[in-house]
């Protein structure tokens, strides 16, 4: 080369001209195999622009967004350098052979680079289809990039070596015990994957709940190793996919669906105040237009059986009577069948339940058409508040612990 003519005659010795030389070589070498990836990522991009203008499809601008183009601009240099780049240091066949295997290498992970742009462009193409949106796509993507680049580091390392692939495979064969433990967790989780989508247990956009976990909110996304789950206060928690199949969890999508949001509420009445209704206090009760043609009813229905048993009504516990709790029972049952937000299509029932050490429990079971959270809180709360200032027309005293009371 004249270059190291030059450098040999300007007083350097023959081995360092020549590895001068090839130094620069190898540097204009890199320097335009920059130049050819810099001019062929900008015509690729350029081609790819102009087909994602003139088509309908997204499917081009998500490949625009996952950077094929980029990727796709990295074999031409590689092959530059694959042609030219070893000639530089021909004199030595060892160093020769070493570099084109790394350049086999590099072109080795370029494909697979580029097959994921690829498949995670048609992964979010997937996702723009309303029946996919909620499938774990994710977890199946992964699997095959994990399968992907299994294949291609077994590739990359019979290239390095100069091994046959059969001998990096029976190797790993033998280590099949130690890969199955390192892989644990994603294999637990492609299985999960699978069966949350055959079950149809959990559905991207779900709202669950996982106590043991502190999670409550909405799964946000299904991959092979995580479920995320944005909580109600907007933080994050992650939780490993196979837990989906292996812990209990509460998935609220059938309330999400169904015709309306329970509400299952007790007001606590002290066992005290609750007494037979005397007449004079049924007459007064009369005027409650939402009891009045129950209670108009069941008073002449209790007066003839009791005039039909010749009942001693001097004390009020002989033969069958009214009771305040009884009456608001009914009373509650009447305004919530009346409530415009109520379902009157589902269950509405206002029930009593076991005695406790805090009074008789009297739940509410109803379900509000709003399912909206805040809506559903509002509207549960009007009607508790009714109902709390409606207890003292049926002379009934709620609950209420003071410092007096002992706690059991």
């Amino acid at each position: 080369m004249r270059f190291v003519t030059f450098l040999s005659e300007k007083g350097l010795n023959n081995f360092w001209a020549q590895f001068l030389g090839r130094a620069l070589i190898i540097l204009f070498l890199l320097t335009v195999s920059y130049l050819i990836y810099w001019f062929t990522r900008k015509i690729i991009l350029q081609i790819f622009s102009k087909l994602a203008k003139k088509t309908k499809s997204s499917f081009d601008d998500l490949l625009l967004k996952n950077k094929t183009a980029k990727r796709i601009s990295h074999f031409l240099p590689i092959l530059f350098l694959y042609e030219f780049l070893p000639e530089v240091i021909s004199n030595y066949p060892a160093g020769s052979s070493i570099l084109k295997n790394i350049l086999e290498a590099l072109t080795i992970v370029a494909v697979i680079n580029l097959i994921m742009a690829v498949l995670n462009t048609l992964k979010d193409y997937i996702k723009l289809y309303p029946s996919f949106k909620d499938k774990p796509i994710d977890s199946y993507i992964q699997v095959f990039m994990i399968f992907l680049w299994f294949i291609g580091i077994i590739l990359i390392l019979s290239v390095l070596t100069g091994k046959d692939i059969g001998t990096f495979l029976t190797t790993l064969g033998a280590l099949s015990a130690v890969l199955l433990f390192v892989f644990k967790d994603t294999i637990l989780g492609f299985v999960a994957s699978v069966q949350i989508t055959v079950n149809d247990t959990v559905r991207i956009g779900d709202w669950i709940s996982m106590p043991n976990n502190n999670a409550d909110g909405d799964v946000i996304s299904i991959s092979l190793s995580s479920v995320q789950i944005q909580n109600f206060d907007n933080t994050i928690t992650s939780i490993p996919t196979y837990k989906l199949i292996s812990d209990s969890f509460i998935n609220w999508r059938g309330m999400s669906e169904s015709q309306g949001r329970r509400i299952k509420r007790s007001l606590l009445i002290k066992i005290d105040s609750i007494h037979f209704m005397e007449d004079k206090a049924l007459k007064d009760l009369e005027k409650i237009e939402r009891i009045k043609p129950f209670l108009q009813s069941r008073k002449t229905e209790i007066e003839s059986h009791n005039k039909k048993k010749n009942i001693d009504k001097s004390m009020l516990i002989n033969g069958r009577n009214l009771t305040n709790l009884g009456l608001f029972r009914h009373y509650a049952e009447a305004y919530l069948e009346e409530h415009p937000m109520v379902n009157s299509n589902m269950t509405i029932m206002c029930r009593q339940l076991s005695p406790t050490s805090q009074g008789i429990p009297l739940e509410v079971y109803a379900f509000c058409s709003d399912k909206n959270w805040k809506n559903y809180e509002h509207i549960s709360a009007d009607i508790f508040d009714h109902l709390l200032a409606a207890t003292q027309y049926f002379g009934l005293v709620c609950f209420e612990l003071s410092p007096q009371t002992p706690i059991n």
